[in-house]
């Protein structure tokens, strides 16, 4: 059985700090709970093994008839799913922070922006990065050489629960685009709001005229996830830890179900002597406090030159100062609200209470913080971050600023890329030249020059890592065709109706092809000239 990227604390308990009193867990049922408040939302079901194959059966049934659909008519569909996001954004962002516990402005910004900006784009270039795509047929001039992109048939998606509804629609809209029905397997830490996110796509299919089964959201456990990679799915979408990628490639790889695996990051954020320390201050909070730093994308790294490092640690701890945190649903302006999963909470105080052992300095926070009965960790800024920390090495996923102060460049680079880890990566610098040089030299799927996360929102990008952060591409034309099969074509340019006779084998076949590779593929004059010679000695032979 595999672990899900939901469970990458499995087994392990809050503290008595964080603790909520809890029923033990129900195996066919989860309890859903306020992350920021602790107060319980009620239950989901557990779908079980049967009912995971049942729906996957349902939805290939049901994309029978939606493969067949045309471009046009998938751009129909998907216009409506836009406009029903935008008829309810305010439910929908309150739903997001309650569910998770972020605030509604980084749900907002964080959710269902990036969904209505990859809905627009979609709609506006998946037909054309799904259009046949005729190549070259080589040597062989009676013919073209096409590249069809057909659908998968079903996708299965297996969500973590940092982004309780990107996470659903960030891999749906592509798949839905290229032609696929779609099943999700969504976080038991983010369950509650599974119900009312099915209900977007069954009033959108609905009013469209097709059948509710295209798009359908699974909840459940480990079991659950495991089940849906043994469904009969045509590929798997996975996004979670390291960890649990591994347990989901294993579990896929007995079935021979391709996957994609978008997996964490220990992203490094560079902050050379000449960058603009007001931008790149206000980049690493954005980078580590949106959604409580959970995210993979994080600036979890930040990298400062000795020049300007004292300067940049004032900015930005003056700036955290002045952070506030609390319950984002409660009333008032909230900055930083809650993180999602308990046990997350004591892994960031594990990984904070290593590094001041080793000699970090906490600057702001540095402890997790009670509100209530909910799960809050302080926005915290560490400086003197050093390689032999653990939390210079394994995935915080909370809000932690880690600074590390480098000498210069090169020893920048050496910092950067000394990671299990290659998802994102920043340079700050006002040099075009050097910020190039120092992005041309680093390890990552992405690297962003003075910003942060934005090339997510260039969804004609592909997103997707390197090492330990997986590999396979969402987003841009890599991302849509990954939804496709491939389908090499080769039909007639000049129809010749003549057959082509290598059977009996002649006397002096073996010669006359010999020569016709050498004058084909050799590279001087002289040896293609004595290929040719050959050839025509063999030609008057008997």
């Amino acid at each position: 059985m595999i672990e899900t990227s939901e469970t990458r604390e499995k087994g392990s308990q809050p503290s008595a700090a964080s603790a909520q009193p809890r029923k033990k867990p129900d195996p066919k049922s989860i309890q859903c709970w306020d992350p920021a408040t602790g107060e319980s939302l009620g239950e989901v079901p557990v779908h079980s093994p049967d009912e995971v194959k049942a729906i996957v059966a349902r939805a290939k049934v049901a994309q029978r008839s939606w493969g067949a659909t045309s471009f046009a008519e998938r751009r129909r569909v998907l216009g409506r799913l836009l406009d029903y996001l935008l008829d309810h954004t305010d439910e929908l962002c309150a739903v997001i922070a309650r569910d998770s516990g972020k605030t509604l402005e980084n749900a907002l910004l964080g959710e269902v922006w990036p969904i209505c900006e990859k809905l627009r784009h979609t709609i506006a270039s998946g037909e054309k990065d799904l259009a046949t795509e005729r190549v070259s047929s080589g040597l062989l001039l009676h013919k073209v050489a096409e590249i069809e992109y057909r659908p998968l048939g079903v996708i299965g998606v297996i969500c973590p629960w940092n982004f309780p509804l990107q996470n659903v629609l960030g891999p749906t809209i592509p798949s839905l685009m290229a032609g696929n029905g779609v099943v999700i397997k969504v976080s038991e830490w983010t369950s509650w709001s599974a119900p009312r996110i099915q209900r977007i796509f069954d009033a959108v299919l609905s009013e469209c005229g097709y059948p509710t089964d295209l798009v359908q959201l699974v909840t459940g456990y480990a079991e659950t996830g495991a089940a849906l990679c043994d469904s009969g799915v045509d590929k798997i979408v996975f996004t979670g830890s390291m960890p649990n990628g591994r347990r989901v490639a294993t579990q896929c790889a007995k079935t021979l179900t391709p996957v994609i695996l978008e997996l964490g990051g220990k992203d490094p954020m560079i902050v050379c002597d000449d960058a603009n320390l007001e931008q790149a201050a206000h980049a690493a909070m954005a980078g580590t406090f949106i959604s409580s730093g959970q995210m993979c994308l994080a600036a979890e790294r930040v990298i400062v030159f000795d020049r300007v490092h004292d300067a940049f640690v004032d900015i930005v701890v003056k700036e955290a100062e002045r952070l506030r945190q609390g319950p984002p649903l409660a009333g008032g302006l909230v900055d930083v609200g809650a993180m999602t999963m308990p046990a997350q909470v004591d892994l960031v105080e594990k990984l904070v209470e290593d590094a001041i052992d080793k000699g970090a300095r906490v600057r702001v926070g540095g402890k997790r913080v009670a509100h209530g009965g909910g799960s809050f960790f302080a926005p915290t800024v560490l400086s003197g971050v050093t390689p032999e920390m653990r939390i210079a090495r394994e995935e915080t996923f909370g809000p932690v600023l880690a600074i590390h102060r480098v000498a210069d460049e090169e020893a920048a680079v050496k910092l950067a890329n000394d990671s299990d880890y290659g998802l994102g990566s920043t340079v700050f610098s006002t040099s075009e030249t050097r910020a190039r040089r120092i992005a041309d030299r680093l390890r990552a799927g992405s690297t962003i020059v003075n910003d942060f996360g934005i090339a997510y929102m260039a969804n004609a990008l592909p997103f997707g890592g390197v090492g330990g952060s997986g590999y396979g591409r969402l987003n841009g034309r890599e991302g849509i065709r990954a939804m496709c099969n491939q389908k090499s074509v080769m039909r007639d340019r000049f129809p010749l109706h003549r057959p082509i006779k290598l059977y009996p084998v002649k006397e002096g076949d073996f010669a006359r092809t010999k020569a016709t590779i050498q004058l084909l593929y050799r590279r001087s004059l002289g040896a293609r000239a004595a290929a040719l010679v050959e050839l025509i000695k063999g030609a008057f032979a008997k």
